[in-house]
């Protein structure tokens, strides 16, 4: 790291805050000074400034993954009020949570609007309940309608997971149609290429699902997101679950791109 890039990274990371002094450096002053300077430096003055994913979108990452991982509350908040100064708007935010409960489980859902709710608050930031969808009118419908967005997004790759589980837990793979699929991709508030980019940092930061991984890396692909998103999220992601599981996940990635790759031979 130079002058430039802690010039670049201090820069970015007051605008991300909204202030003239990043609060990290008060933070960590009497402590761990020069970790306040690596941060500063690395994650906001190399990192944030690549191309391949705006504002916006590394902060719907980084919240995706902070939220995921779970017991990181006050970085959760503090990325949350990053992503409203970034463009997210409160019922994105909100959605993103409804949408991990698919992949972190309720409780991580939860502690997420728990968060959204304090740094709402705090933002002044008005809340209008969130998007309610009607129920679905009944359980055909709701299979049908999960099955038909599984095929748009996950395409084979989806239906080989649900074939592998007919065997041993077919239920399973019905709420994964009906739920997942039925119930929360079809809901407004977050477009399809942004739940595959949240639902690939989830899953990453997490570090204990990679055959899952592989499937929305190829989902991503399927609605519409590019390769240098999907690699960009991943690099990004390096600063907030560490280096371990970026690289695991870039390896998934590698191998995501060669299958399709294979597939146009």
């Amino acid at each position: 790291m130079n002058a430039q890039t802690m010039s670049l990274g201090h820069a970015q990371l007051a605008a991300l805050e909204q202030t003239t002094e990043p609060s990290i450096l008060d933070a960590l002053r009497d402590i761990a000074p020069d970790l306040a300077s690596l941060a500063i430096g690395f994650v906001y003055g190399e990192i944030y400034p690549r191309p391949g994913l705006d504002l916006r979108q590394r902060q719907l990452v980084t919240v995706a993954a902070l939220a995921a991982m779970g017991g990181l509350e006050p970085q959760l908040k503090f990325h949350l009020a990053g992503a409203l100064h970034a463009g997210c708007t409160p019922d994105e935010l909100v959605e993103l949570m409804n949408h991990l409960v698919v992949y972190a489980g309720f409780p991580a859902a939860l502690n997420g609007v728990a968060a959204c709710r304090a740094v709402f608050a705090k933002e002044g930031v008005a809340v209008n309940g969130g998007t309610q969808v009607p129920a679905p009118v009944s359980t055909g419908s709701r299979f049908d309608t999960g099955l038909a967005s599984l095929r748009e997004i996950d395409g084979e790759a989806g239906e080989h997971v649900l074939a592998s589980l007919e065997d041993i837990a077919p239920d399973l793979g019905r709420y994964i149609i009906e739920f997942a699929f039925g119930d929360i991709y079809t809901r407004p508030g977050l477009d399809l290429v942004s739940r595959e980019l949240v639902t690939v940092a989830a899953l990453t930061a997490m570090g204990s699902a990679a055959p899952q991984l592989k499937v929305h890396m190829h989902g991503l692909l399927n609605v519409g997101g590019t390769q240098e998103q999907m690699v960009e999220a991943i690099i990004h992601l390096a600063a907030y679950a560490g280096f371990p599981r970026a690289i695991n996940a870039a390896l998934a990635a590698k191998e995501v791109m060669a299958a399709r790759a294979q597939r146009r031979v």
